[in-house]
């Protein structure tokens, strides 16, 4: 079984900063089944709830969805 990854609190900080510097747009298609209406609104909720819950490694997938969000912008 795959490690998951323990993310640090430099790392949350970072990829707040990170967002903090975008200008997101109103909706995003991050893959096939996931939809974003309002970008927004849902990268401060999923940053509330990586703040809550970053140390846990069951409670991780609002951090790997946000990684994702990062990639799908980048590409």
């Amino acid at each position: 079984m795959e490690e998951r990854k323990i993310y640090k609190k430099e790392e949350l900080k970072a990829l707040k900063d990170w967002f903090a510097n975008q200008d997101l747009p109103q909706g995003l298609q991050v893959d096939k089944a996931t939809n974003i209406p309002n970008l927004k609104e849902t990268v401060a909720r999923l940053f509330n709830q990586a703040e809550a819950c970053f140390e846990n490694p069951k409670m991780q997938g609002c951090l790997i969805l946000l990684e994702n969000i990062k990639a799908k912008l980048e590409s």
